[in-house]
C-alpha cells in the first residue's frame, strides 16, 4: 500500500481529531474516508462536465 504524508494546520488537525473521537475511529481513518469521498465527488463532477461538453 502506498503511504502519503499530509500536513494539516493545527485547527484542521484538531477538527479531524474531534470527529475521530466522536465516532470512535482514528484520525487517519476519518481523513481517509474524507479524501475518498472528495475523490468520488470530483470524479462525478468531471464525468458530468464531460457529458455536458459532448
Amino acid at each position: 500500500m502506498d503511504e502519503f504524508l499530509i500536513c494539516l494546520d493545527p485547527v484542521t488537525a484538531q477538527f479531524y481529531d474531534r470527529i475521530a473521537r466522536a465516532v470512535s475511529r482514528t484520525t487517519e481513518e476519518v481523513l481517509q474516508d474524507a479524501l475518498f469521498k472528495l475523490a468520488g465527488e470530483l470524479s462525478l463532477e468531471t464525468l458530468a462536465r464531460s457529458a455536458r461538453e459532448r
